[in-house]
């Protein structure tokens, strides 16, 4: 299963993991170092991905400021979004799927379940 893949992250040492393992997967990534950003490449992208993943602690945009501005517009609502952060607390988690996401996934992450979790949400 290929998949399209947006990862939004503000560590390049992060971004190039992600990018090392998903490509490894046989995914297509694409990048993004804040959600500011993540939402340009979100709009440059067609097809649009199959999956987002998401850190919450980013300057600019937020991961929550991100997740709401995805979930607002029609093209993307469907979307599915997994945060991926160093963040644990379960009021963090409730407002991030209050907000939209479909998972959550804590740093450090095993690349094998990572791409086992992208893989589920897809569908």
């Amino acid at each position: 299963m290929s998949l399209n893949i947006l990862a939004v992250d503000d560590s390049r040492t992060m971004r190039d993991m992600l990018n090392l393992t998903l490509t490894q997967a046989g995914f297509t990534t694409h990048l993004a170092e804040d959600g500011q950003d993540g939402l340009e490449v979100l709009e440059s992208l067609d097809p649009e991905p199959d999956v987002i993943i998401t850190d919450i602690n980013m300057p600019r945009l937020d991961g929550f400021g991100f997740i709401e501005a995805v979930r607002s517009r029609d093209r993307h609502r469907s979307v599915p979004i997994l945060v991926l952060t160093t963040e644990s607390a379960p009021e963090l988690k409730q407002r991030a799927r209050e907000t939209g996401a479909s998972g959550w996934i804590v740093k450090p992450f095993d690349p094998e379940r990572l791409v086992r979790a992208l893989k589920m949400v897809a569908g």
